[in-house]
């Protein structure tokens, strides 16, 4: 089938992040992990070819419509997809170093302060128990959340769009720092291409 989905080009080289990220984890990530995901997604909808014709985005937006069958596959899978293909964009070199503009005032204003949505979403990644993502969303009312969802759960899943993600599962960061997950997450903004988000977060809107 022409039209699966496909694991789109990292758009950097592997090495383009350390030594926050190491490319020896950039490339397993990438190559390995979202590789698989999108297989075992292509794989899960070969029962239900019609949704190779949506965006992932309206797939997890409307999980309830996908064949009860596949629906945890899809969820799994398709989340993974989804929130590899935000992750790298977010974090790919160059942008801005830091959130300005119409962004900058939301977080401010959702927050408190820049600095205390760098500390709510880093908290929320930190303890996040098991495997998951820290992320940053546009709600329902068009306000900015802070939170950490489970596995590969994608916030489209609760009505939300992300602008910014987080991977803590282990294997986005266990080269390069075991079990030091605090330390990630600290090292996680010093990559953070504040540029792309604020267009995540312009289309968002």
């Amino acid at each position: 089938m022409a039209n699966q989905f496909v694991l789109p080009d990292l758009g950097y080289a592997f090495n383009a992040l350390e030594p926050v990220i190491d490319a020896r984890t950039m490339e397993i990530h990438h190559d390995k992990h979202h590789g698989a995901y999108v297989t075992n997604l292509n794989k899960a909808l070969e029962s239900a070819p019609e949704f190779f014709e949506k965006p992932i985005e309206d797939i997890l937006r409307n999980i309830q419509s996908v064949p009860e069958s596949i629906r945890t596959a899809v969820r799994n899978h398709g989340g993974g997809h989804a929130n590899h293909t935000l992750f790298w964009k977010v974090i790919a070199p160059g942008g801005a170093k830091e959130p300005s503009g119409a962004l900058a005032k939301e977080l401010e204003s959702a927050f408190g302060s820049f600095d205390a949505f760098v500390e709510k979403f880093s908290s929320v990644s930190v303890a996040h128990f098991g495997s998951g993502w820290g992320w940053l969303v546009l709600d329902g009312e068009g306000k900015l959340q802070g939170y950490s969802l489970p596995n590969q759960d994608s916030p489209y899943m609760q009505g939300h769009t992300p602008i910014l993600g987080l991977d803590v599962w282990e294997h986005a960061y266990y080269l390069n720092y075991q079990n030091r997950r605090a330390d990630y997450v600290k090292a996680f903004w010093q990559i953070v291409n504040w540029t792309q988000v604020e267009e995540n977060f312009r289309n968002a809107k």
